[in-house]
């Protein structure tokens, strides 16, 4: 008898589960997508997040496509597209996050803050009555707090060493410009060096005045820095392509499923037509680096020195969604001038898609070309005969590897883990009264010196993070310090563009360019 009451139970149970089903009325929706979101919405048992869910299935979406389509939340949208605008509106300062406090590293030129006496050095500790110092902030709120309408006021109140108490400011909050050029100057009295560090609105604006001041103090030959740019606008790079290419040469194609062939060609007399470059590229240089490169490699226009950039041969459209989110949707692949797509195999896995560049260091690529992967059935021909491929990334005419010896081990362990960078800081921090008599950066590169005292504070600091060198390593070090901690004083002491021309011994790369560039005098 219980058997069958259960299973009349069940009979009836399910009975009115379909009762329930016929009594539901039909859902008007544009998707299978609108139709769950509406059943959830109108029967899930509690209340529910129906923004977080929509946001977490958009997220899932993109996650199923390429790595390059994403997903821009409200909140994230300035901080991803700020950047490629070519300006933002806040107060004007560079920042770290040193020691759970933020800390003035430099202030803009002529930018509000500057204007109303904020200094390199300041400490942040308050925003308006909110405490930031001590409470494990994080550099994304401080950009919340610090940026805002132009002709908005902040008030601040920083430590300043020497200081008794707090140090009060109000600050009107101004357009702030952001460069793409890190810097542009002469190498010697023919070559001139131009390092570029994204594609934004601005940057052939930029790039061009960089250029026509470098001719007026007697440029002949240009190394032009595309090492670490992850890219940007098409249209710039397609622009900054034509500085260099005659009128009517071919650029670049695009093409989609939705987007027919679209081509771009130079269409004016270049700046740079008659002046040899070489371009510098890495495994960061990727997208529009990756565009400029191969047109001017595909057209023999230069030479392309270093190692495989990135591989990034999609372009991208954002599209504004109604909350004023957006989405970055992949429409097409882009084509350099010999017919090649340069995008790196995908299969299904972001995680090992983006570690790609740790692979090459694990497979030997970055010590030797001789390891790289070519596909032969990608192989194509420029006008002048080269060979060159598609299929992951522009190989460059000259392979540049990393330097693979053991004495350099103890060094690079120091530089890579911050403690040298870290040094440099808390020195240029706590001499800045000391390093006030440098006026001009040729003063600070001809009569600054790191001495020995210096270097053995920077060991005994390696040493309390675990790490020992010998002799020899520390000998090597030392050498390398004298240049590296010394370039890193100098960008905290006047600005970005100060690292690069003491750098220069150590950069490998650079140097070969040089080299080549010295093999075909004009």
């Amino acid at each position: 008898m219980v058997a069958i009451g259960l299973a009349i139970g069940i009979f009836v149970s399910l009975i009115t589960e379909n009762v329930m089903l016929k009594r539901r009325p039909q859902v008007v929706a544009n998707s299978k997508f609108d139709e769950v979101m509406y059943h959830i919405n109108n029967t899930y048992v509690d209340t529910v997040n129906t923004k977080a869910l929509e946001e977490e299935a958009i997220m899932a979406m993109m996650d199923e496509l390429d790595p390059h389509s994403q997903y821009i939340s409200v909140e994230e949208f300035n901080a991803v597209n700020d950047p490629l605008l070519g300006s933002f509106e806040g107060i004007g300062v560079q920042f770290r996050i040193v020691e759970d406090t933020v800390t003035i590293v430099n202030t803009i030129k002529g930018g509000p803050s500057e204007k109303v006496g904020v200094m390199a050095g300041d400490r942040i500790v308050y925003v308006g009555d909110s405490l930031i110092a001590g409470i494990k902030i994080k550099n994304e709120s401080v950009m919340r707090l610090l940026k805002g309408p132009k002709g908005t006021k902040v008030a601040v109140k920083v430590y300043r060493r020497g200081e008794p108490q707090l140090v009060d400011f109000t600050i009107t909050r101004d357009v702030i410009p952001t460069y793409s050029v890190d810097v542009a100057y002469m190498l010697d009295d023919q070559i001139g060096y131009i390092k570029l560090s994204k594609f934004s609105a601005t940057t052939h604006k930029e790039f061009a005045k960089a250029a026509k001041d470098l001719k007026k103090q007697g440029m002949k030959q240009l190394v032009f820095d595309l090492r670490g740019n992850g890219g940007g606008y098409l249209n710039e790079a397609v622009d900054i392509a034509d500085e260099f290419l005659p009128k009517g040469s071919l650029v670049v194609f695009t093409e989609g499923r939705f987007r027919p062939k679209n081509t771009y060609y130079a269409n004016h007399k270049g700046i740079l037509e008659d002046v040899p470059v070489v371009v510098l590229i890495d495994d960061e240089s990727a997208s529009a680096s990756e565009i400029v490169a191969g047109a001017i490699q595909d057209n023999d226009r230069g030479t392309i020195v270093g190692r495989r950039s990135f591989g990034k041969g999609l372009v991208q459209e954002q599209i504004m969604l109604s909350d004023r989110s957006a989405i970055r949707v992949t429409v097409a692949r882009y084509y350099t001038p010999t017919g090649r797509c340069i995008q790196k195999p995908f299969d299904g896995s972001r995680k090992d898609y983006l570690l790609e560049s740790y692979d090459r260091y694990e497979n030997g690529e970055l010590f030797s070309a001789d390891s790289i992967h070519i596909n032969d059935t990608l192989k194509y021909y420029t006008p002048k005969g080269k060979v060159v491929y598609g299929g992951g990334g522009i190989l460059p005419d000259v392979y540049v590897p990393l330097v693979d010896d053991s004495t350099e081990y103890y060094f690079n362990r120091i530089a890579n883990l911050g403690i040298l960078y870290q040094y440099a800081f808390d020195y240029c921090d706590s001499h800045r009264q000391e390093l006030a008599r440098y006026k001009t950066l040729d003063d600070f590169d001809r009569f600054f010196h790191v001495t020995d005292a210096m270097f053995n504070e920077l060991v005994a600091r390696a040493e309390k993070k675990g790490l020992k060198g010998n002799a020899t390593e520390k000998q090597v070090a030392r050498r390398n310090a004298d240049i590296l901690l010394k370039a890193y004083i100098a960008r905290d002491l006047f600005d970005d563009a100060a690292f690069y021309p003491i750098y220069r011994p150590l950069d490998d790369v650079l140097q070969k360019a040089l080299e080549i560039l010295a093999s075909n005098p004009l």
